[in-house]
């Protein structure tokens, strides 16, 4: 298909047309996630209250000071410490993401004149769940391998290595084992255990250790993928001419601010939920003999912290997010338009 040739209705919904979007929709995120990874690393490790990084989160220089240390230990491969997970989390979780919109985005406004800001919301949602469902995996494990530093957990078989996503995944599945769990100390916690059926369930069901923080990751994806999307939508649709659209005109430094404005706007938005997402996550290494709920990390963040507890990071997040989300949005719209899509 040539990168001009008009695209109907029905070419939208054919094989071809999504594998397309998917395959540029993956390599959007791949390059975005890897322009920010230094960032990405420093943000989780301040979220998820690494000890050794305490010390430098709340402030925009903490971040960089942050980032040195890391570079000073371990090099600069250090700051790309659990990238590798990123990535083959990233190309599923972005081509999914970009391809269900597009269809969900045909579904519910095939044509300009049927877009509106409830619909714009509804449809980034719903990609950004469908995402999830598919890869959330692999953003455990990701996280997993970029929170691990020398003091965060003493008792980890990695606590002088980088572990593998092999290993990472095999530690995970592990936890929470008598064997396991016998070689940590937990951390003193007034909150009561979790019901025994809960404890259960796990033993019986260890896949869904896989999935600690699952719930939450929903609850924070319907606003910020929603969010995302509207103001991506609502921004093309106020400053780029129909006439233009129709042509298929690049616009990449549109692309780039309207992106950037949307990645800000979503991240405020969604920003606690991920700080919840975060700690229920490295749950395993922090407290690896019990199942933290999300309404004790709500509790427990809340008690340490207050309300600032969960905006922890922010403004990492936003040096992470806003050019991740921009760069993500212009190279999308860049594949889309090689690939004639």
């Amino acid at each position: 298909m040539s990168p001009n040739a008009s695209t109907t209705p029905r070419d939208k919904q054919s094989l071809d047309y999504i594998l397309r979007s998917g395959f540029a929709g993956g390599v959007a995120g791949c390059v975005a996630k890897t322009v920010v990874a230094p960032l990405d690393r420093v943000k989780i490790l301040f979220q998820a209250s690494n000890p050794d990084f305490k010390k430098y989160a709340g402030t925009w220089s903490g971040a960089f000071r942050a980032g040195a240390e890391i570079y000073k230990e371990g090099g600069g491969w250090a700051l790309f410490q659990g990238h590798s997970a990123t990535l083959i989390r990233i190309f599923p979780y972005a081509a999914i993401k970009f391809m269900a919109y597009d269809q969900v985005h045909h579904v519910l406004m095939p044509t300009r004149a049927d877009e509106t800001n409830l619909r714009r919301f509804a449809a980034g949602a719903f990609s950004g769940t469908i995402t999830v469902f598919f890869t959330y995996p692999l953003e455990l494990i990701r996280v997993r391998m970029a929170f691990q530093t020398r003091n965060s957990n003493p008792s980890s078989p990695f606590k002088d290595t980088r572990p593998t996503f092999i290993q990472a995944m095999r530690y995970l599945y592990r936890e929470g084992t008598p064997a396991l769990a016998s070689t940590h100390t937990p951390i003193p916690s007034s909150s009561a255990p979790p019901p025994s059926a809960t404890k259960k369930l796990f033993h019986y069901f260890p896949i869904l250790k896989f999935y600690r923080g699952f719930t939450v990751t929903i609850a924070g994806m319907i606003p910020y993928a929603g969010t995302s999307f509207l103001v991506w939508g609502f921004l093309r649709a106020r400053f780029l001419p129909p006439k233009e659209a129709s042509r298929k005109q690049r616009t990449p430094m549109a692309d780039l601010t309207f992106g950037a404005i949307s990645g800000a706007i979503s991240q405020t938005v969604s920003y606690p939920f991920e700080i919840v997402r975060r700690r229920m996550q490295v749950g395993g290494l922090t407290r690896p003999d019990r199942w933290l709920g999300w309404s004790e990390t709500v509790r427990d963040i809340w008690r340490a912290n207050g309300w600032r507890g969960f905006y922890v990071g922010l403004g990492i997040g936003y040096l992470k997010v806003v050019p991740m989300t921009a760069v993500s949005f212009a190279v999308w719209q860049a594949g889309k338009h090689v690939l004639g899509v």
